[in-house]
């Protein structure tokens, strides 16, 4: 069977995402031929990073399961994080906006902060990333979708709207890090009610390994990473899917707490 994808495809799907995320609105079916590979979902991405109106201040990790990874080549996927959804964590429940009709969850997360620009180059590592790390905090990734079978149509669609994300909460600094990686553990609770627990070890490879991967993808891209910007290491509890109206926990232990609201997304 031939595929009906080409690349003259993307705008179209880029622009009708972009559209729907500024307009918070859903949007259903897919609009257009879904990718089938991440090349093809990441040419998507670029064409809508290009028209969202904001920087980019970091990235978000996804994990890709078995058999997927197989088929797609990868284990993990990629989505930019702009600056005008990340929120710091405080006393009161941080709000972030749902697009009514279509998908969103909150995910326990680690999440490292760059000192440095990154050197361009395609070959690091999970050890070799650590010297361009200035701090690691605790965070929750808000993932979010007009489109409601975003995780539900394979990881190259979900690659293609922004990788499924739809803002970070920033918490507390994880203080010697470098130390405790092994030993760092949260839990997520949704309206007083445990819905996963896990911790750094349950990221593949480590939160260390998902830098690497993203810096060799970025690399591949032709992009890079700046210094101050942030990933979100991908979740550690699992993806804990959450509806306006409800209120979430994310529960570091020694390391604080991020407390977060969903609320109807408002028309721009």
């Amino acid at each position: 069977m031939s595929h009906a994808y080409d690349k003259t495809n993307t705008s179209p799907i880029a622009r009708a995402f972009v559209e729907a995320r500024r307009a918070g609105r859903a949007l259903s079916p897919y609009p257009g031929p879904p990718p089938l590979t991440l090349a093809e979902a990441y040419d998507i991405q670029d064409e809508a990073i290009a028209l969202w109106p904001d920087r980019i201040a970091g990235w978000k990790l996804g994990r890709i399961r078995e058999p997927l990874d197989q088929q797609y080549g990868a284990g993990r996927l990629a989505g930019p994080i702009f600056s005008r959804n990340v929120w710091q964590a405080g006393a009161e429940p941080t709000r972030f906006p749902v697009i009514d009709g279509g998908f969103a969850a909150v995910e326990a997360e680690y999440v490292i902060q760059l000192g440095a620009a990154a050197p361009d180059r395609g070959d690091w590592t999970a050890a070799s990333v650590i010297p361009l790390i200035d701090q690691v905090f605790s965070g929750v990734e808000i993932a979010g979708s007009p489109y409601p079978g975003i995780n539900e149509s394979g990881p190259a669609v979900t690659a293609s709207d922004f990788g499924n994300n739809a803002g970070l909460i920033l918490g507390d600094e994880i203080p010697d890090w470098r130390n405790r990686l092994t030993d760092l553990t949260c839990t997520v609770s949704i309206d007083d009610r445990t819905v996963g627990s896990g911790g750094a070890v349950d990221i593949p490879g480590g939160p260390m390994d998902s830098l690497a991967f993203l810096l060799n993808l970025l690399h591949r891209r032709g992009r890079r990473l700046e210094a101050g910007q942030l990933i979100s290491t991908g979740a550690a509890t699992g993806v804990h899917e959450i509806h306006i109206g409800q209120s979430a926990v994310a529960d570091f232990g020694p390391d604080g707490w991020i407390a977060c609201q969903a609320v109807a997304a408002a028309t721009a």
